[in-house]
Order: structure tokens, then C-alpha cells, then sequence
């Protein structure tokens, strides 16, 4: 059982990496000062960019990417475990992954996650996404030891998906994250909800950094990044789409106590798959 205070940055990232680097050095800076030894960033922290000729641009390998590079240096100049939640990472095929790492207090890199789940969607008022034209989806889970906990990793989308979530659960995971640039119309349905199910489900923390605002791209992002208690309750939030650091001390006894209470990650059963069951019942009378 451990305890630390981790922090939760909410950035407005635009489409010029140098610039957003220079906000996430001051904001590193502030949640180093207020006493956190893991800090977390939001989805594309280096970048938001829409349009794609101008997005392969800018990209670049990992070896030569300026976000990770400032990662390393920041980690080791504040003594923490920074969560960079993503940045778009040149794969040199034409495909880009959309790639969270940890950085150790000596600069090393402990863990890269690339996004499972691309956001491939139509909503209302003609919002259109299609994250796999550009975006090469990841294929395995990834937990980090720290100190002091367990992490899972997870990128935005992928919290609509309670499956990732519970495996990194039965794993062991303490905190579970979700790094994000919701969209403003999703995130005022569904933010919230969706963050708080996945701490309740899983007994665990959930700490999700946010992109908040209107970007210099033109898409609008949600912003109220959250720190939720394994018993589902809001315990740090920014409670507006600006810039901001939110800090909370996480202790791990609270994972225990919460899954002690209601037990249901060993109380789960196998069944049958009904459904499964139909399909295959059809295909043969087919």
C-alpha cells in the first residue's frame, strides 16, 4: 500500500509542437511544485492537427520527436513519473500511432501504449471522425509498474471500451487512465459517466487529462479533466476546458478497501454466449 499526490494536466494544445512544449514545461513545473510524483498530460499533447498533409509535416519518428524529448528532460529535471497521455508518432509507412509514454526520474522511458481503439464516428451537426485514416491501432494492453502503484494505460476512446479496462483490473492495476481530447458534444454527454463506471466497475482510481477548449485547428475539446476515488467519487476536477493542473493524493489502500467492500472482479463467472450460440446455430441451418 502506497500513497502520492498525482497530478492531472489539461492543455489547449495547438498545431505548432514548440509552442505546446512551452505549456507543458510550465505545467510540469506547477504539478511538480505542488508535490505530485506522477503527473499525467492529455491525448496529443504535442500536437492537434486536423488537416493531414500539414500533420505529416510535422511528424517524426520516436528517436527524433521533441515531445518525447522534452519528456525525458522533464521527468528528470522534476523527479517524477510523467505520463506524456499521447503524441502522434511517425511509423514510416504512411501511418502515424498515437503513442503514451512514461518517463522515469532518470529520463527513461518505462512504457509506451499505442491507442487500441481509433474514434471512427458520425454525430450530430455533421461531426464527422475517422482516426483510422491516419492512425495505425495499437494491439496489446500495457500496465507500468511505478513505486508506488500500478498504472493501466488507455487513450480517450478506448474508455468506451469497459473490456480493456477490466483486464488491466484483473491484472492488478491500481489506477486506471484515459488521457483524452473528448469532443466537446460527447464529453458534455458522456465524460463524466463513463470515467466514474470505470472506477466503480473496476474498484480502481481513474485519472484522465484532458484537451480543453477551442483549438487553433478548429475542433473544440470538452476540457474537466477528473481524479475519481476507487468508489467512483470526484476527488480533483478542472471544472472548465482551460489550461489548468489538478492535484490529488491517490492511496492505494482505498484499491483494497473499495474491492474488498464489493468483490466483483472475483466474483465474476464464465456463461455460455448466447448470442454466439444463435449465430453459430443459424449458419448451420443455413
Amino acid at each position: 500500500m502506497a500513497r502520492f499526490k498525482a497530478a492531472a494536466i489539461q492543455m489547449r494544445s495547438g498545431t505548432e509542437p514548440g509552442a505546446n512544449i512551452e505549456t507543458l514545461r510550465r505545467l510540469v513545473g506547477e504539478a511538480a511544485d505542488a508535490g505530485a510524483t506522477y503527473v499525467q498530460t492529455p491525448e496529443m499533447t504535442g500536437m492537434i492537427q486536423k488537416d493531414r498533409a500539414r500533420l505529416f509535416e510535422q511528424l517524426k519518428p520516436e528517436t527524433e520527436d521533441d515531445v518525447v524529448a522534452a519528456g525525458r528532460e522533464l521527468a528528470k529535471r522534476h523527479a517524477v513519473h510523467l505520463h506524456i497521455g499521447s503524441t502522434a508518432i511517425a511509423l514510416g509507412d504512411g501511418k502515424v500511432a498515437n503513442r503514451a509514454f512514461v518517463f522515469a526520474p532518470d529520463g527513461s522511458i518505462t512504457a509506451r501504449y499505442d491507442k487500441i481503439h481509433m474514434f471512427d464516428v458520425d454525430l450530430d451537426n455533421g461531426e464527422s471522425w475517422r482516426e483510422s485514416a491516419v492512425y495505425r491501432p495499437g494491439e496489446a494492453s500495457c500496465l507500468v509498474d511505478l513505486p508506488f502503484a500500478r498504472i493501466g494505460l488507455a487513450v480517450c476512446y478506448d474508455i468506451r471500451f469497459p473490456h480493456l479496462f477490466r483486464d488491466l483490473a484483473l491484472a492488478g492495476a491500481d489506477v486506471l487512465t484515459a488521457p483524452a481530447a473528448f469532443t466537446r458534444q460527447t464529453g458534455e454527454a458522456h465524460w463524466h459517466v463513463l470515467q466514474r463506471a470505470r472506477a466503480i466497475e473496476n474498484g480502481a482510481y481513474v485519472i484522465s487529462a484532458a484537451q480543453g477548449g477551442l483549438h487553433e485547428d478548429g475542433r473544440e475539446t470538452y476540457g474537466h479533466s477528473l481524479i475519481i476515488d476507487p468508489w467512483g467519487r470526484v476527488i480533483a476536477e478542472a471544472d472548465h476546458d482551460e489550461p489548468a493542473v489538478i492535484v490529488a493524493e491517490i492511496d492505494t489502500a482505498d484499491v483494497a478497501a473499495a474491492r474488498a467492500k464489493i468483490p466483483n472482479l472475483k466474483n465474476a463467472r464464465g456463461y455460455a454466449n448466447a448470442a454466439a450460440t444463435d449465430l453459430a446455430e443459424q449458419r448451420q441451418t443455413a
